[in-house]
């Protein structure tokens, strides 16, 4: 009798286990937020539901079995998406074997970017309410500055994030944030953006769609070379402001995958497509979609936006 118990216990226990398994590969996975990057739209260390149907199924095993897509359908700009790392330290991981990142994309296959020598959007593009911006404020204001931050409740998560080099502290807030912040200084301190502090020269960026042939320009030359090696698989180099393909040199390069941007909320974590580039289609995971685990109240299955 005793030995049909514990049978009966091991089919359910077997059962449940393969029942999770199926959900996982098949329907929702789940991540850990590593770092700051996503606030204040995730928090580090939240726990979050992942849609594998959110842009069609991947299929599994890419690198073993090919790329292939059940039911593919469009990301939409704005999405919090899941993907695999586009630059691995070995390059010979497969894609499935990779660690994950999540960001907000901002930039879909066919649109313009407009990129800074940082590889950060500018111009009227609104990455997302939360999106971070750097500001700049004098040294010997940093008390008045850290009681108004203490009061707003923003101590402390808002650290120090660099120096100037004319003595000047920098944090980063975002559009919100700095409202309130301004608020409450009532022009005591002169806050400005870091980014109107520094003579920044911007180009247009083409994010790589399907078939359709990108330019080449000296700007631009390097991300496309990146490109192409990674995951074109082809034989790339830029030698001054050519960029040669196969040993040829080309005014423009035909891709074979759309590619999307990604954007940290925050502009000091470099987890995005800053430091990776084009993200493929194929590294693609899934819509970020709930909260599972919250890392601070009220936000327990909280939509992910």
């Amino acid at each position: 009798m005793r030995n049909g118990r514990w049978l009966v216990w091991l089919k359910a226990i077997g059962g449940a286990l393969v029942a999770v398994l199926l959900v996982k590969t098949l329907f929702v996975t789940s991540c850990f937020i590593p770092s700051s990057g996503m606030e204040n739209s995730l928090y580090q260390g939240e726990g979050v539901l992942v849609g594998k149907w959110s842009y069609g199924l991947r299929l599994p095993f890419p690198s073993l079995l090919g790329y292939h897509r059940l039911g593919a359908s469009p990301v939409e700009r704005g999405d919090i998406v899941l993907f695999n790392n586009p630059n691995p330290a070995d390059s010979e991981t497969g894609i499935e074997w990779r660690e994950v990142f999540i960001s907000r994309c901002v930039g879909l296959p066919g649109d313009t970017l407009s990129l800074n020598r940082a590889l950060t959007v500018t111009g009227n593009q609104a990455l997302s309410p939360d999106s971070k911006a750097l500001y700049v404020y004098p040294s010997s204001s940093e008390d008045l500055m850290q009681a108004v931050l203490e009061t707003l409740g923003l101590l402390p998560g808002n650290t120090l994030v660099s120096y100037t080099s004319d003595g000047g502290y920098v944090r980063s807030f975002s559009h919100y944030e700095f409202y309130l912040v301004s608020q409450k200084l009532e022009g005591r301190i002169p806050v400005v953006p870091l980014d109107s502090r520094i003579s920044q020269e911007t180009h247009p960026f083409v994010v790589p769609r399907k078939q359709v042939p990108v330019k080449v320009y000296p700007w631009n030359a390097v991300l496309l070379c990146n490109t192409i090696v990674r995951h074109e698989h082809k034989q790339a180099g830029v030698q001054g402001d050519t960029l040669y393909v196969e040993g040829r040199p080309v005014g423009e390069y035909t891709f074979s995958k759309d590619y999307y941007w990604m954007a940290s909320n925050d502009p000091v974590n470099l987890s995005d497509s800053r430091l990776f580039g084009f993200v493929p289609e194929d590294h693609l995971i899934g819509r970020a979609l709930r909260i599972w685990y919250p890392a601070r109240k009220g936000r327990f299955l909280q939509r992910v936006q």
